[in-house]
Protein backbone atom coordinates (compact mmCIF):
# COMPACT_ATOMS: atom_id res chain seq x y z
CA UNK A 1 0.00 0.00 0.00
CA UNK A 2 1.22 3.34 -0.87
CA UNK A 3 1.23 5.67 2.29
CA UNK A 4 2.27 8.94 1.05
CA UNK A 5 0.10 11.11 2.35
CA UNK A 6 1.30 14.04 0.04
CA UNK A 7 2.14 13.43 -2.83
CA UNK A 8 3.62 16.34 -4.47
CA UNK A 9 3.34 20.31 -3.86
CA UNK A 10 2.52 22.62 -7.00
CA UNK A 11 3.07 26.57 -6.57
CA UNK A 12 0.50 28.20 -8.38
CA UNK A 13 0.86 30.83 -10.94
CA UNK A 14 -0.84 33.53 -8.27
CA UNK A 15 3.11 34.09 -6.71
CA UNK A 16 4.17 35.92 -9.40
CA UNK A 17 1.85 38.56 -8.85
CA UNK A 18 3.48 38.45 -4.80
CA UNK A 19 5.21 41.59 -3.41
CA UNK A 20 6.55 40.53 -0.61
CA UNK A 21 9.80 38.57 -0.16
CA UNK A 22 8.80 34.70 -0.55
CA UNK A 23 8.54 35.74 -3.85
CA UNK A 24 12.61 35.76 -4.58
CA UNK A 25 12.78 32.87 -2.52
CA UNK A 26 15.46 30.06 -4.19
CA UNK A 27 13.12 27.48 -3.13
CA UNK A 28 10.40 29.39 -4.82
CA UNK A 29 12.05 30.43 -7.81
CA UNK A 30 13.09 26.29 -8.04
CA UNK A 31 9.36 25.29 -7.55
CA UNK A 32 8.40 28.40 -10.68
CA UNK A 33 10.73 26.65 -12.84
CA UNK A 34 9.54 23.29 -11.88
CA UNK A 35 6.26 21.14 -12.63
CA UNK A 36 5.70 20.70 -8.43
CA UNK A 37 7.82 19.14 -6.11
CA UNK A 38 7.36 15.39 -6.14
CA UNK A 39 7.29 13.30 -2.56
CA UNK A 40 8.44 9.75 -3.54
CA UNK A 41 9.36 8.51 -0.04
CA UNK A 42 8.27 7.85 3.26
CA UNK A 43 10.77 10.66 4.52
CA UNK A 44 11.40 13.48 2.49
CA UNK A 45 14.36 16.05 3.85
CA UNK A 46 14.91 19.42 2.86
CA UNK A 47 18.93 20.56 3.36
CA UNK A 48 20.86 23.49 2.25
CA UNK A 49 21.72 26.95 3.49
CA UNK A 50 20.12 29.35 5.92
CA UNK A 51 18.17 31.90 4.08
CA UNK A 52 16.88 29.49 0.91
CA UNK A 53 13.34 28.66 2.49
CA UNK A 54 13.13 25.58 3.71
CA UNK A 55 11.43 26.64 6.83
CA UNK A 56 9.50 28.84 4.73
CA UNK A 57 8.31 25.96 2.39
CA UNK A 58 7.80 23.89 5.25
CA UNK A 59 5.26 26.67 7.30
CA UNK A 60 3.51 26.91 4.19
CA UNK A 61 3.20 23.14 3.74
CA UNK A 62 2.24 22.32 7.45
CA UNK A 63 -0.68 25.82 6.82
CA UNK A 64 -1.95 24.22 3.99
CA UNK A 65 -2.38 20.87 5.06
CA UNK A 66 -4.36 22.34 8.48
CA UNK A 67 -1.29 22.65 10.75
CA UNK A 68 -1.36 25.39 13.55
CA UNK A 69 1.72 27.96 12.03
CA UNK A 70 3.13 27.86 15.17
CA UNK A 71 3.27 24.21 15.55
CA UNK A 72 1.08 21.08 16.70
CA UNK A 73 -1.38 19.06 15.50
CA UNK A 74 -4.94 20.21 13.47
CA UNK A 75 -6.90 20.89 16.99
CA UNK A 76 -4.45 23.36 17.91
CA UNK A 77 -5.77 27.16 17.66
CA UNK A 78 -3.61 29.13 19.67
CA UNK A 79 -1.41 32.09 18.84
CA UNK A 80 1.37 33.71 20.38
CA UNK A 81 2.36 36.12 17.62
CA UNK A 82 1.21 36.11 13.47
CA UNK A 83 4.54 36.18 11.86
CA UNK A 84 3.83 33.40 9.19
CA UNK A 85 4.78 34.08 5.54
CA UNK A 86 2.06 34.25 3.05
CA UNK A 87 3.64 31.27 0.97
CA UNK A 88 0.45 29.01 2.09
CA UNK A 89 -1.78 30.73 -0.22
CA UNK A 90 0.33 29.88 -3.30
CA UNK A 91 0.61 26.50 -2.82
CA UNK A 92 -1.80 23.01 -3.77
CA UNK A 93 -0.95 19.99 -2.02
CA UNK A 94 -1.81 16.55 -3.90
CA UNK A 95 -2.59 14.03 -1.53
CA UNK A 96 -2.53 10.44 -1.79
CA UNK A 97 -5.03 8.10 -2.03
CA UNK A 98 -5.04 7.64 1.50
CA UNK A 99 -6.21 10.04 4.26
CA UNK A 100 -3.57 10.38 7.34
CA UNK A 101 -5.23 9.50 10.58
CA UNK A 102 -2.60 11.95 12.40
CA UNK A 103 0.01 14.73 12.20
CA UNK A 104 1.80 17.31 13.78
CA UNK A 105 3.52 20.18 12.86
CA UNK A 106 6.85 20.74 15.11
CA UNK A 107 8.85 23.78 14.57
CA UNK A 108 12.22 24.00 16.74
CA UNK A 109 11.56 27.47 17.44
CA UNK A 110 8.22 28.08 18.86
CA UNK A 111 8.27 24.58 20.46
CA UNK A 112 8.29 26.60 23.85
CA UNK A 113 4.78 27.84 22.94
CA UNK A 114 3.71 24.43 22.11
CA UNK A 115 4.77 22.88 25.12
CA UNK A 116 2.72 26.13 27.28
CA UNK A 117 -0.15 24.97 25.33
CA UNK A 118 0.08 21.26 26.09
CA UNK A 119 0.23 22.66 29.62
CA UNK A 120 -2.52 24.81 29.77
CA UNK A 121 -4.81 21.83 28.76
CA UNK A 122 -4.24 18.81 31.13
CA UNK A 123 -5.83 16.16 29.45
CA UNK A 124 -3.47 16.47 26.42
CA UNK A 125 -0.18 16.02 28.86
CA UNK A 126 -1.94 13.16 30.54
CA UNK A 127 -3.15 11.07 27.49
CA UNK A 128 -1.00 11.62 24.67
CA UNK A 129 2.52 13.65 25.75
CA UNK A 130 4.21 10.86 28.50
CA UNK A 131 2.01 12.44 31.10
CA UNK A 132 4.73 14.59 32.89
CA UNK A 133 4.75 18.40 31.28
CA UNK A 134 7.28 18.91 28.43
CA UNK A 135 8.35 22.15 30.46
CA UNK A 136 9.86 19.78 33.18
CA UNK A 137 12.06 18.36 30.80
CA UNK A 138 15.20 19.37 29.15
CA UNK A 139 14.63 20.53 25.52
CA UNK A 140 16.08 17.21 24.55
CA UNK A 141 13.96 14.94 26.38
CA UNK A 142 10.73 17.23 25.60
CA UNK A 143 11.56 16.89 21.85
CA UNK A 144 12.13 12.60 22.02
CA UNK A 145 9.13 12.70 24.61
CA UNK A 146 6.99 14.11 21.46
CA UNK A 147 8.24 11.77 19.00
CA UNK A 148 7.77 9.00 21.46
CA UNK A 149 4.16 9.30 23.05
CA UNK A 150 2.52 12.02 20.27
CA UNK A 151 3.74 10.55 17.13
CA UNK A 152 1.98 7.52 15.43
CA UNK A 153 1.86 5.29 12.54
CA UNK A 154 -0.57 6.40 9.35
CA UNK A 155 0.58 9.82 10.60
CA UNK A 156 1.63 12.67 8.41
CA UNK A 157 4.58 14.88 9.90
CA UNK A 158 6.48 17.77 9.52
CA UNK A 159 9.83 18.68 11.67
CA UNK A 160 11.55 21.75 10.99
CA UNK A 161 15.08 21.39 12.48
CA UNK A 162 14.54 18.57 15.02
CA UNK A 163 17.78 18.47 15.73
CA UNK A 164 18.29 21.81 17.57
CA UNK A 165 17.75 20.12 20.84
CA UNK A 166 18.96 16.86 19.51
CA UNK A 167 22.70 15.64 20.92
CA UNK A 168 23.97 13.46 18.51
CA UNK A 169 23.42 10.57 19.89
CA UNK A 170 19.67 11.64 20.52
CA UNK A 171 19.70 12.05 17.14
CA UNK A 172 20.61 8.43 15.98
CA UNK A 173 17.52 7.53 18.75
CA UNK A 174 14.96 10.12 16.46
CA UNK A 175 16.77 7.58 13.89
CA UNK A 176 15.19 4.65 15.61
CA UNK A 177 11.59 6.57 16.05
CA UNK A 178 11.54 7.20 12.89
CA UNK A 179 11.78 4.05 11.38
CA UNK A 180 9.52 2.47 13.66
CA UNK A 181 6.84 5.17 12.74
CA UNK A 182 7.72 4.47 9.04
CA UNK A 183 6.78 0.92 9.27
CA UNK A 184 3.69 1.31 10.53
CA UNK A 185 2.83 3.45 7.88
CA UNK A 186 3.62 7.29 8.70
CA UNK A 187 5.12 9.85 6.29
CA UNK A 188 7.77 12.63 7.49
CA UNK A 189 8.42 15.92 5.46
CA UNK A 190 11.71 17.16 7.58
CA UNK A 191 13.96 20.64 7.23
CA UNK A 192 17.16 19.66 8.58
CA UNK A 193 21.26 20.58 8.76
CA UNK A 194 22.22 17.25 10.46
CA UNK A 195 23.84 15.06 8.40
CA UNK A 196 23.24 12.23 10.87
CA UNK A 197 19.30 12.37 10.13
CA UNK A 198 19.48 12.50 6.73
CA UNK A 199 21.65 9.23 6.81
CA UNK A 200 18.14 7.58 7.57
CA UNK A 201 17.72 4.56 4.52
CA UNK A 202 16.16 5.01 1.50
CA UNK A 203 15.07 8.62 2.40
CA UNK A 204 14.35 10.91 -0.27
CA UNK A 205 16.58 14.54 -0.07
CA UNK A 206 16.07 17.81 -1.75
CA UNK A 207 19.41 20.33 -1.75
CA UNK A 208 18.59 24.07 -2.03
CA UNK A 209 21.12 26.72 -2.39
CA UNK A 210 20.86 30.11 -4.20
CA UNK A 211 20.62 28.81 -7.71
CA UNK A 212 17.45 26.08 -6.35
CA UNK A 213 16.75 22.96 -5.33
CA UNK A 214 17.82 19.88 -6.70
CA UNK A 215 17.32 16.14 -5.75
CA UNK A 216 20.26 14.81 -4.27
CA UNK A 217 21.96 11.58 -3.20
CA UNK A 218 23.13 11.67 0.89
CA UNK A 219 26.71 11.49 0.47
CA UNK A 220 26.69 14.77 -2.14
CA UNK A 221 24.69 16.88 0.06
CA UNK A 222 26.82 19.94 1.43
CA UNK A 223 26.20 19.24 5.19
CA UNK A 224 27.72 16.02 4.97
CA UNK A 225 30.72 16.61 2.80
CA UNK A 226 31.77 20.00 4.75
CA UNK A 227 31.08 17.76 8.06
CA UNK A 228 33.08 14.83 6.84
CA UNK A 229 36.24 17.23 5.91
CA UNK A 230 36.10 18.96 9.09
CA UNK A 231 36.13 15.53 11.17
CA UNK A 232 38.52 14.01 8.98
CA UNK A 233 41.23 17.10 9.81
CA UNK A 234 39.76 19.75 12.11
CA UNK A 235 43.25 21.25 12.69
CA UNK A 236 43.40 22.20 8.65
CA UNK A 237 40.11 22.85 8.77
CA UNK A 238 40.18 25.31 11.75
CA UNK A 239 44.02 26.82 10.17
CA UNK A 240 41.71 27.56 7.06
CA UNK A 241 39.13 29.54 8.91
CA UNK A 242 41.15 31.38 11.38
CA UNK A 243 43.54 32.79 8.43
CA UNK A 244 44.21 36.34 8.43
CA UNK A 245 42.28 37.86 5.47
CA UNK A 246 45.04 39.72 3.25
CA UNK A 247 45.59 43.28 3.97
CA UNK A 248 43.66 45.53 1.65
CA UNK A 249 46.63 46.63 -0.97
CA UNK A 250 45.13 50.20 -2.17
Amino acid sequence: MDDRYLRKIVLEDAIAHDRTYIRDLPVVRSLREREGLELCAPVTFLVGENGTGKSTLLEAIAVAWGFNPEGGSRNFTFSTRETHAGLHRYIRLVRGAYRARGGFFLRAESFYNVASEIDRIPDLCEDAYGGRSLHEQSHGESFLALLQNRFHGHGFYVLDEPEAALSPSRQMTMLCVLRDLVQQGAQFLIATHSPILTAFPGAQIYELDENGMHECAYRDTQNYQLTRRFLENPERMLTYLFAEPPENMD
